[in-house]
């Protein structure tokens, strides 16, 4: 999800989003355990992806 997708998006929708990236990040997590992944560079982007959603979150909370 790009920054600017994410600054647009409702806290609602953050949430939602941000329970599906850590849902993914924890089967891509799982996956990578038991074989490794084709492309384990995902694992990055998925944490990365939380992290900003974590941190708009964070921003809207503050103000």
């Amino acid at each position: 999800m790009r920054q600017s997708e994410i600054k647009e998006a409702s806290v609602a929708d953050l949430q939602e989003k941000l329970a599906e990236n850590r849902k993914a990040y924890s089967d891509l997590k799982m996956a990578h355990a038991i074989s490794p992944l084709e492309n384990p560079i995902q694992l990055k982007f998925q944490r990365r992806s939380i992290a900003r959603i974590e941190t708009e979150l964070t921003k809207r909370d503050v103000q």
